[in-house]
């Protein structure tokens, strides 16, 4: 039997997240694959992460970029072939990098066979496998729920006369989880992953598994309730409180035969992606009473809001809510604005903010996904029309540019003679960003204050801390724009304060610490001296300090 803390590596850890297309070309077609996955496993090891987190790889039409699957058990061509998957667990593992991978269980493509099968009629062995409904009277949809990605979220089928629910984009159409044979299906799916070796999966939308048996109407939103967690404020979608459409009580049990299924297979961990009405209440039962999902996490931090308030009130909120599971922030992923632009006051990127946040981040009780070139300090690229690919923002344009901008290219080589910022030597999927290239891997190397070795720098020394790994948090009453906190384990205490503005900030140590207090890490005006108790943050600093019992 392996030792505690091999089975419970996920936490604490920091989980960096690849978005395959973008990440590096290997075969020169213009998206990235496994095999660029594999060529730069040297440099993820560089970042002191535990994890990989790879967004989907698996047969797809790509209307949704991969979060449409069309064979769970196959590798899409553009990333290669199953050889490339086994070559990547292999060489990570000898890295001692865990795996995990995205898992889409809560819709398929409309090109998956399940699907195809079950269009065809009412009778067919696959027939209750998906949400079918019929129209009302009138031939109007079964009721007003709403896709995310924009209009009604049912299709009508002519072959069977019955619409079908797609919580997304009309390709992504919803199986029927009420039905037994459904769950048992998905798992063996799951379990074919985990037979490969993987070492867990981010489950997507899982809280979408199930919809309300008699398909009620949601009620309205009131206009000053529509903040969107993830999606536009002007979707209609954000017009509606989603109590129907998902987040139902039966798939609490669901999560039990997802867990059971996982701790078959010691060391293996779930990260669950929860948008619910409550995310942070849902995130709290989903990972309670230790058989259920291993971790949660949500877009409560992945917003526009970037006060004091807001994120203490938010991690406060869950550490009252989660007194048995364990939480996973993330600032940025493939779905949002890139927090280096979504969190500075002008728009614009600010290296010392970049190298703050990702101290804040990583200083945080729970697990951490660092999303490919947050390490970096990228901000949001920006995309002309013309080149857009995603369907949401191409919907929603211009209020909403979609979610291109977080995607485009990784930024590996800075000189000009380097096409394409050394991530393809062919014209790409999504352009690279101008200003991308100036912050490219090769350029940050070099430097020794670059945002990338400085985050270096703080997460190798973050592995040794067991107060950030494991230890409680206690938030310190502070005004804007310091937020400030306690990590304690036994006896390891780490004082945490950061400086959220571009204005420098005084503080007064001895309010704080009734012990001296010795300077670990961060970016203050000066060395900490032993017998000074003032601290001055200059714009984004941050100090963390020892307790000296």
């Amino acid at each position: 039997m392996a030792h505690a803390e091999q089975l419970n590596w996920w936490k604490g850890a920091v989980i960096y997240q690849v978005y395959p297309r973008s990440f590096q070309d290997s075969n020169q077609d213009g998206v990235g694959d496994l095999q660029g996955i594999i060529q730069r496993l040297d440099y993820i090891k560089s970042l002191a992460v535990d994890a990989i987190w790879i967004s989907p790889f698996f047969k797809s039409p790509m209307k949704d970029f991969g979060y449409d699957i069309s064979d769970y058990r196959a590798i899409d061509p553009l990333f290669g072939e199953m050889d490339d998957f086994d070559e990547l667990i292999e060489k990570a593992h000898q890295k001692n990098i865990k795996i995990i991978i995205d898992q889409v269980l809560s819709h398929t493509s409309d090109e998956h066979p399940w699907f195809l099968q079950s269009r065809e009629d009412k009778t067919n062995d696959k027939a209750d496998w998906y949400v079918w409904a019929d129209a009302r009277p009138d031939g109007t949809q079964p009721n007003n729920w709403l896709s995310i990605f924009g209009g009604p979220a049912w299709q009508w089928e002519p072959r069977r006369g019955q619409y079908y629910l797609h919580n997304f984009l009309t390709g992504q159409p919803d199986l029927n989880f009420h039905n037994p044979e459904v769950r048992e299906a998905v798992l063996g799916n799951v379990k074919y992953w985990l037979d490969k070796g993987v070492d867990g999966f981010r489950l997507d939308a899982i809280n979408f598994c199930f919809h309300d048996k008699q398909l009620r109407d949601n009620p309205a939103k009131p206009p000053e309730k529509r903040t969107g967690r993830g999606f536009s404020e002007d979707n209609p979608y954000a017009f509606q409180y989603h109590f129907y459409n998902n987040t139902q009580p039966e798939n609490l049990a669901f999560m039990r035969e997802i867990r059971a299924l996982l701790d078959q297979y010691p060391g293996t961990v779930s990260l669950g992606e929860i948008s619910s009405e409550d995310s942070l209440t849902t995130m709290a039962e989903y990972t309670s009473g230790g058989d259920k999902l291993h971790m949660g996490y949500s877009f409560e931090l992945l917003t526009k809001d970037y006060s004091v308030a807001y994120i203490r009130s938010t991690v406060e909120q869950l550490e009252n809510s989660m007194t048995e599971g364990w939480p996973c922030w993330a600032f940025s992923n493939h779905d949002v604005e890139r927090v280096a632009s979504r969190w500075n006051p002008k728009g614009i990127v600010d290296p010392q903010q970049c190298k703050m946040l990702v101290a804040l981040l990583t200083s945080l009780r729970g697990s951490t996904c660092l999303y490919q070139g947050e390490e970096l300090g990228l901000g949001e690229a920006e995309v002309a029309f013309a080149d857009l690919q995603d369907p949401y923002g191409i919907t929603f344009w211009p209020n909403f540019k979609g979610r291109d901008g977080c995607r485009t290219p990784m930024p590996w080589q800075a000189d000009e003679t380097s096409l394409h910022a050394g991530f393809s030597q062919t014209k790409p999927w999504l352009p690279v960003d101008k200003n991308h290239q100036a912050q490219a891997v090769a350029k940050q190397d070099t430097c020794a204050d670059s945002v990338l070795n400085a985050n270096r720098t703080f997460l190798h020394w973050r592995q040794q801390q067991v107060a950030l790994l494991e230890g409680d948090i206690k938030f310190i009453d502070t005004d804007e724009p310091i937020l400030a906190f306690w990590r304690k384990h036994e006896e390891a205490s780490l004082f945490c304060v950061f400086n959220l503005s571009e204005q420098p900030q005084t503080l007064n140590l001895a309010e704080f610490s009734q012990t001296p207090l010795t300077a670990c890490q961060g970016y203050t005006d000066k060395p900490l001296m032993p017998s000074e108790t003032s601290l001055t943050l200059p714009a984004y600093g941050y100090f963390i300090a020892q307790a000296n019992h």
